[in-house]
């Protein structure tokens, strides 16, 4: 297999010299995720990190816009996009769904919403964990927002994620977070799995599966929004699973970093034999539907007003969809989910999911978010003493693996 790879997610490129250990582990890393994903060919490429130069990206996307001129030009290659995140993930053909089995307890209500700590079965003994939060009170069918987080021990129970989802719940809409492979109480697979992208996508299915489950979702208002890696997690389940419309990916989608995680660009989702694309192209197979591009100065975003966006808006076009499509650019900020980008979020979904944008303003229209009452981790833990992980929880990750793999 050949590997494509310069630098890490977190390192810029021009301070890893290609002597240092750091490109060392992360060339093991790229070899691990290569080795492990026995679905690949030796025509497959990894595209990990930054692919590219900036100027290599902005030709690399006119050369793509050249290829669909038409709308029925983009519907062909975004099905073949389509197509080849499903056969790169190993994801063509899934498992019989097994019963989500749900759990949950410690129901807390506070100003305007609730959360509860919340587990399903993904596959039999795997447990997605997280929290769900709700309006205090409703009349359902809700909107539904996913709300994946990135790469941080411990994101989903910290002030950001709070922040959004509570902010979200008290708009009117049912919002679910969830641990990343490997992070918080997600057990047993590490996040450096070969197939962690293979196992975190398909838990990203089975959470749309546990919202309609809950049967208060409106099922045609279903969204998915999330910072760094969330926002991976965002565009390529927003991507590959019809059923959400509406995307809102931040801090993330670039013409020339593919991610440098295996969890992101660990299996071949962007080459395969003489089939190239990038994430830009991957987040814009939502359209028509609403999508919303958050970007910064500080990060590998900085050129979107200038290169994504526009490509972005031009496939919008091409579908007479452009009023589907936006992007909040903060060219004074770095990367991170702080609360310019949560707002330009919260406005993007009281448009397109019809929520209650009024609920979290003050008298002069200014959205605030000082009625979030932050719980401490321990809070938010689905298993504790009082609530033990079940008894029949797989504890291999290689069992977990093998049922990924069964019709």
């Amino acid at each position: 297999m050949r590997l494509h790879f310069l630098s890490g997610q977190y390192i810029p490129r021009h301070l890893v010299a290609p002597t240092d250990w750091i490109w060392l582990l992360r060339l093991v890393v790229a070899l691990y995720a290569s080795a492990c994903c026995s679905g690949s060919t030796a025509d497959d490429v990894l595209r990990i990190g930054h692919v590219m130069t900036q100027d290599e990206a902005r030709i690399r996307l006119s050369e793509m816009a050249n290829a669909v001129p038409n709308a029925s030009a983009w519907r062909q290659r975004a099905d073949a996009i389509r197509q080849g995140i499903l056969k790169g993930t190993r994801l063509e053909r899934l498992p019989s769904r097994c019963p989500l089995n749900p759990i949950r307890h410690s129901r807390r209500e506070f100003d305007g919403y609730s959360v509860e700590n919340v587990a399903f079965e993904a596959l039999h003994g795997f447990f997605v964990t997280g929290n769900l939060y709700l309006p205090s009170s409703f009349t359902k069918p809700l909107p539904g927002v996913l709300s994946p987080h990135g790469h941080k021990k411990n994101k989903r129970r910290l002030s950001s994620t709070q922040y959004r989802c509570a902010t979200l719940a008290r708009m009117g809409a049912a919002v679910f977070t969830w641990d990343m492979l490997g992070y918080g109480e997600s057990e047993p697979c590490t996040h450096k799995h070969g197939e962690a992208m293979r196992l975190q996508t398909f838990s990203s299915l089975r959470a749309v599966d546990f919202m309609i489950s809950l049967g208060i979702v409106d099922e045609d208002r279903l969204a998915v929004t999330g910072a760094s890696g969330g926002g991976t997690q965002s565009f390529i389940l927003a991507a590959i699973d019809p059923r959400i419309d509406v995307s809102a990916p931040v801090v993330q989608v670039s013409a020339h970093f593919y991610g440098g995680c295996v969890c992101e660009s660990g299996m071949p989702i962007h080459v395969q034999g003489d089939f190239e694309t990038n994430n830009v192209e991957i987040a814009a197979l939502i359209a028509p539907k609403p999508l919303l591009l958050v970007s910064d100065g500080g990060d590998w975003t900085a050129n979107t007003p200038n290169v994504e966006f526009p490509y972005v808006q031009r496939i919008y076009r091409l579908l007479n969809a452009q009023e589907n499509v936006e992007n909040a650019h903060f060219a004074d900020e770095g990367h991170d989910n702080g609360p310019s980008k949560r707002k330009a979020v919260y406005q993007f979904f009281a448009a397109h999911l019809r929520l209650n944008l009024s609920s979290v303003q003050d008298g002069s229209g200014e959205i605030g978010e000082s009625f979030v009452k932050l719980l401490e981790p321990a809070e938010l833990a689905v298993f504790n003493e009082d609530h033990p992980r079940p008894a029949h929880a797989v504890v291999r990750c290689a069992d977990i693996v093998a049922s990924l793999d069964q019709d």
